[in-house]
């Protein structure tokens, strides 16, 4: 995998704001890529970023990661949806021009 990618990507999630979500597809977009491997990427090294505040595109995370994911949502105050496989995306969206903005400046080194 692509150092440079993984950085880029790894950065972008510890830029989302605490009590907000950005879903993989908005991760993609704003680094260059796409779903999956923004999605590779955390899989194999999102365990040492805010890795849940990212969601697939329904604000819905994959089961095995749910119950951690839910108790780091509750100290943020992320409302988990009725039918418990993640967050209403819409209320809970990051600012992605903000993102945007402040991503730009955090990888500007990377050239």
């Amino acid at each position: 995998m692509d150092d440079v990618l993984v950085e880029r990507v790894l950065r972008a999630v510890e830029l989302v704001p605490r009590g907000r979500v950005v879903s993989y597809g908005d991760l993609a977009a704003l680094v260059g890529t796409g779903p999956r491997q923004v999605g590779s990427i955390m899989r194999v090294y999102g365990s040492n970023v805010t890795w849940w505040r990212v969601t697939n595109a329904s604000g819905d995370l994959p089961s095995h990661l749910r119950q951690a994911a839910f108790i780091e949502w509750a100290v943020e105050g992320i409302e988990v949806k009725p039918n418990a496989l993640g967050c209403r995306i819409r209320d809970h969206r990051a600012d992605l021009e903000a993102l945007a903005a402040a991503w730009e400046a955090a990888v500007a080194d990377l050239g």
